[in-house]
């Protein structure tokens, strides 16, 4: 009784996880009415240091977490590839709204239906725009899934 029994490699892993979720680095990245509320999820009254996240990062290659808030245009698309591509391994994508989840009200040849036809998304947080609490629900669902070890990098 009060003994925890483990390998090396799974103490490991749990602690590489630990890491992960404390110090996640969000990209200053808005695309429409969903980054006001990313924006307000980050002041003082919902405070995401709490989470690790002090500041959003203005450059991708500082940046591991990425927050699509708002609808992604035909345009866009190749920037928002180029800048998944450019953030640091591993990487997590939030698709914030329904513009960004799955086109929302903009059923036309100009707005990408899911940014999921351009990166791989993590999380999925509804709402148009989503309340910052939504936002806060959905990086504590991206936490569990780092931490039950989902799939991370490039191996997705």
């Amino acid at each position: 009784m009060g003994v925890a029994l483990t390998t090396l490699e799974e103490a490991l892993e749990w602690v590489a996880a630990w890491g992960r979720t404390r110090a996640m680095w969000p990209l200053l990245f808005g695309l429409a009415c969903c980054a006001i509320e990313m924006m307000a999820t980050q002041a003082s009254h919902y405070d995401l240091s709490r989470f690790g996240m002090e500041i959003m990062r203005a450059s991708p290659r500082q940046a591991d977490l990425m927050i699509v808030a708002g609808r992604v245009s035909r345009k866009m698309a190749p920037v928002v590839r180029r800048l998944y591509d450019q953030m640091t391994e591993p990487k997590w994508v939030i698709a914030m709204g329904d513009c960004a989840s799955t086109g929302g009200v903009f059923n036309n040849y100009a707005i990408v239906q899911g940014v999921d036809e351009i990166i791989p998304v993590d999380v999925y947080v509804s709402g148009c725009p989503p309340r910052p609490e939504g936002l806060i629900e959905g990086i504590l669902l991206l936490h569990e899934k780092i931490r039950r070890g989902g799939r991370i990098g490039a191996s997705r």
